[in-house]
């Protein structure tokens, strides 16, 4: 049955598959736990988008399942063996500067605008028809295939979940999440906080730490900080120095008196947590100037903890630097960083670790380091990597078709990034983006390229059919 012109399916199809994914893109799908009820537990917008799915599902007749309103299902075919392929149909918030309207769908250009077109409803609605082109073709199946829908990728994952308890693990499956050709290495993530707790007796000093904040989010590179020093002197010249020192890092940034206070602000470069090189973390590097001062003990303990992850992101802070061939380098990310004289201080990290770490080992060693400085680890969470050897029959099936499909190497690459990729027993991440195409996820003016949609839409329907046959 290779005989099959799978574009020319796809051609046929175009304008219903431009019209789905339009009423797709249209519902505003953003988490919205404030106005949760029992039936939409994330929000009304995530309810109608996932419900969207399933009545797609319905009405081109493949069996569809709701599991429990935070996930879902369509699946074709007959076999005891199952194909999973896992999209999402939540999104980030549109978020402001935008020239067209975020939730249009309005294509111009050779290209779909909206929140949620390349991240991840155009994708899904790729894999989608790449099911459907399989089934209407009537094309033999010796297994099951099952587009399982989430809803909360975007946050906590309670969506996939949810689903795995109560239903079916794939035998085998991909993702349209991520990039072309084939992810078969994903790092597994690791989420911590350093604790330094609050100082009963601190010593009066000339200069105090009042407070230092910087971060939000674990996974991104803060690209500003703020602290507040008290300081009993004329503070002229700390406020030159700090000025000449900003120069020298060659950043942006303040230093003003208020009242008995000097606030310190530091402007840095934001950059995704997955490697810390790519930005200029604001907190670090205002840690690294306040670290010099004379300041109160407790104050003096927390920055200098912080600056010492300046140009150290490959785990060299606790002895742990780590890589391997399929995965590369170990990372940390120091991502949210909060004192108050006070209260004390925390530092929020995420590590990036290779598929052959043995993170058990990584956090005995982490915790036996933060000990021997009288710090605490805490809240430590763990998603494990995501791995399929490079000769298995699923990758070699999916190299096969992308290189049909594209007359291109189908290289297999390994990411920093997490995909649901890793909630499948085994499975890889396998597009929607092609190689030199911009990444706009999670960005203003999200498009995807229509005729690489359709494309992805055409390798889709392959792949589904060779691993189902």
């Amino acid at each position: 049955m290779s005989s099959v012109n799978w574009m020319d399916e796809v051609q046929k199809r175009k304008d219903d598959f431009l019209k789905d994914l339009q009423g797709l893109l249209q519902i505003k799908s953003v988490l919205d736990e404030e106005n949760a009820t029992e039936d939409a537990p994330l929000g009304q917008g995530i309810k109608d988008a996932l419900q969207f799915m399933l009545d797609l599902g319905e009405q081109d007749g493949f069996t569809t399942k709701n599991v429990g309103n935070l996930a879902g299902h369509l699946e074709i075919g007959k076999g005891d063996e199952l194909v999973g392929i896992l999209g999402h149909v939540d999104v980030v918030p549109e978020g402001d500067g935008w020239s067209v309207d975020p939730y249009s769908g309005v294509v111009k250009d050779g290209k779909i605008y909206a929140r949620g077109s390349s991240d991840d409803k155009g994708p899904t609605i790729a894999a989608y028809y790449g099911m459907k082109i399989v089934k209407e073709l009537g094309l033999p199946l010796s297994k099951r295939v099952r587009l399982i829908i989430g809803t909360d990728e975007e946050s906590d994952w309670r969506c996939v979940d949810h689903y795995f308890e109560h239903e079916e693990m794939p035998t085998t499956g991909f993702v349209p999440d991520a990039d072309f050709p084939i992810i078969f290495a994903e790092k597994g993530i690791s989420d911590y906080d350093i604790v330094q707790a609050s100082q009963t007796e601190n010593e009066p000093a000339v200069l105090s730490l009042e407070s230092f904040q910087s971060g939000r989010r674990y996974n991104m590179v803060p690209d500003f900080a703020e602290a507040h020093v008290n300081v009993q002197k004329d503070a002229t010249s700390l406020i030159q120095d700090y000025l000449a020192y900003l120069t020298e890092m060659k950043v942006e940034g303040d230093a003003k008196t208020v009242e008995t206070e000097v606030v310190f602000t530091l402007v840095g470069k934001s950059a995704h947590g997955a490697e810390p090189r790519s930005g200029k973390n604001a907190g670090i590097l205002l840690a690294n100037f306040l670290q010099k001062l004379e300041l109160d003990e407790a104050g003096k303990e927390y920055v200098r903890t912080v600056a010492e992850f300046k140009d150290k992101s490959r785990g060299e802070v606790f002895g742990i630097e780590y890589a391997d061939e399929e995965s590369g380098d170990l990372t940390i990310n120091v991502g949210v960083m909060s004192y108050r004289i006070e209260n004390g201080g925390r530092i929020g990290l995420n590590m990036r670790y290779p598929v052959t770490f043995d993170i058990e080992e990584g956090k005995k060693q982490i915790e036996a380091v933060l000990e021997n400085k009288g710090l605490q680890l805490a809240n430590f969470s763990d998603s494990k990597p995501a791995y399929v050897k490079k000769d298995d029959p699923l990758i070699k099936t999916l190299q096969k078709v992308y290189e049909e499909h594209t007359g291109e190497k189908a290289e297999l690459l390994a990411i920093g990034g997490g995909t649901y990729a890793r909630a499948l027993d085994h499975g890889v991440a396998f597009g929607a983006l092609f190689p030199g195409r911009e990444d706009v996820m999670h960005q203003k003016d999200e498009y995807a390229i229509v005729d690489d949609l359709l494309k992805a839409t055409a390798i889709y329907a392959q792949a589904i059919y060779e691993l189902a046959k």
